[in-house]
């Protein structure tokens, strides 16, 4: 038999070795829902930190970033400008969100919208949309993985193939470890992606042009283009600019894995100073600007998606494969956890708000939880379908994605901070914003450069607060579900 290439070998004990270490830490989740699918509300601030950071920075932090500094430039700076101002909004609007959830007992996304709303009907398609859009996420986690352990196999290898068997061992490890059993391996995680991104980040500069310093006045020399931004109504120029930053700032922690990783929390101080604490994990984006000038200087004239993979083909070509091996594990962890968290989150929607409020199937504890993890085989199933047939570069789908996600975000908002705000307003906002991002997600329209996905937002969040504000008072259901008040 053909012994593995070095780099892929690496690979494959990391991982094995994370999801060994995982199930040795949680030893028996047992058939508890809550324990399955939040942790038994117990998460400090070490195990929350790691588990959103590590939801948050993954492959498109790995991979995508340095692809579109390496294809495109400063565009991608946005990414800079979402983190100063996304965590200023989880410090104002996750701790109410904790409390919410805390006091109604709520187990899934699905229920903060059944709850606040008082429909159960509402928060099964809540669901059902946003399971739709965490199943698209996936996409971006299999095309990175495909991406790293193509470059980890050296062309000895199907990368096709080491992704599914790479998928079906993520998918196993959730069906068994639950959300702790994510947060033990999201530790093991981020210490080798930050160990990683520090490599390609810095090594990379440094070996080739002596400092990043240097390395910035070579690029700027040759690629002066990639330094400035486009006139303010051009595709992706500064109005795209700012509507996406604004839209990924207000969005970024309003997605079906943020809110499952809050309600998992101890306390309401905890998310607090978890929000305080997620700006370190900025740390890990600008060696990534580093790695993509970096490559675009010593590998020129790679297009498309293949950009994605530019740094790591520079270390390919000119460094031990060890370091290749390392730095491949570090991305594939950064693929498959966040994989196992949304799998997780979308799979219990769909037995709690689906199977359990609207059919009243699976009522005990466990039958809940065997539900959600049968769940969790269909999703993954459907992903790894949906991979196939749908290809497109990491920030592209990222940015399709969260388009999409984007638009539960005024029924959550406005749920916590507008007492007066009822079904009708919010479900109508919804449907109008889903149908206004697809449209011009599939059929780009002029848009004075604006990103669709802010466009469909601000749609959406009109509608609502016009509703709202024309519904009499006496008509607007005065929703008991209503957050206590409290500092947050």
């Amino acid at each position: 038999m053909t012994a593995l290439p070095i780099p892929i070998a690496i690979v494959a004990v990391v991982v094995l070795g994370t999801i060994a270490f995982a199930l040795l830490a949680v030893r028996k989740v047992g058939n508890d829902p809550t324990q399955f699918i939040l942790g038994g509300r117990s998460f400090g601030v070490l195990f929350l930190w790691v588990l959103m950071g590590g939801e948050l920075y993954t492959t498109f932090t790995f991979l995508g970033i340095a692809g579109w500094v390496y294809g495109r430039g400063a565009e991608i700076y946005y990414v800079l400008a979402v983190g100063g101002a996304a965590y200023v909004v989880a410090y104002l609007y996750l701790p109410r969100l904790w409390r919410f959830a805390k006091e109604r007992d709520l187990l899934t996304f699905g229920d903060f919208f059944a709850a606040r709303y008082e429909s159960r009907g509402f928060g099964a398609i809540t669901a059902l949309l946003s399971t739709f859009t965490e199943a698209l996420a996936l996409l971006v986690y299999l095309t990175g993985l495909q991406i790293i352990l193509g470059i980890a196999g050296l062309g000895a290898i199907d990368a096709t193939q080491a992704v599914l068997v790479a998928f079906v061992l993520v998918t196993l490890f959730v069906f068994t470890a639950g959300l702790r059993g994510m947060a033990w391996a999201s530790i093991v995680k981020d210490a080798l992606m930050l160990g990683g991104i520090a490599t390609v980040g810095f090594v990379l500069p440094i070996a080739f042009f002596g400092s990043p310093s240097a390395m910035l006045a070579h690029a700027i020399a040759s690629r002066p283009q990639a330094f400035t931004m486009g006139a303010w109504t051009a595709g992706n120029g500064k109005l795209w600019f700012i509507s996406t930053a604004t839209l990924n700032a207000v969005g970024f922690f309003g997605g079906v894995n943020a809110v499952a990783a809050t309600y998992a929390a101890r306390s309401e101080e905890t998310v607090r100073r978890n929000a305080v604490l997620l700006p370190l994990y900025s740390l890990m984006i600008v060696p990534m600007f580093f790695a993509g000038y970096t490559a675009s200087l010593v590998l020129p004239g790679l297009h498309g998606t293949q950009s994605d993979s530019a740094y790591l083909r520079v270390l390919q070509a000119h460094f031990p494969l060890a370091l290749l091996g390392l730095v491949c594990a570090a991305g594939t962890l950064a693929g498959v956890l966040p994989s196992a968290t949304r799998l997780l989150a979308a799979a219990s929607q769909l037995m709690k708000n689906v199977l359990d409020d609207i059919f009243g199937i699976a009522k005990s504890g466990a039958a809940q939880t065997w539900a959600t993890r049968a769940f969790i085989v269909l999703i993954a199933s459907i992903a790894l379908l949906l991979w196939v047939f749908l290809k497109a570069s990491l920030v592209d789908l990222l940015l399709f994605v969260n388009n999409g996600q984007i638009q539960f975000l005024p029924g959550i908002m406005f749920g916590l901070f507008w007492k007066r705000v009822s079904l009708i307003p919010v479900a109508t906002g919804l449907l109008i914003g889903e149908i206004a991002a697809l449209g011009l997600t599939m059929h780009p329209a002029p848009l004075a450069g604006l990103n669709p996905g802010f466009v469909a937002g601000a749609l959406n969040a009109a509608t609502v607060v016009i509703l709202t504000l024309v519904r009499s008072p006496g008509r607007a259901k005065k929703s008991a579900a209503q957050p206590s008040t409290g500092s947050g």
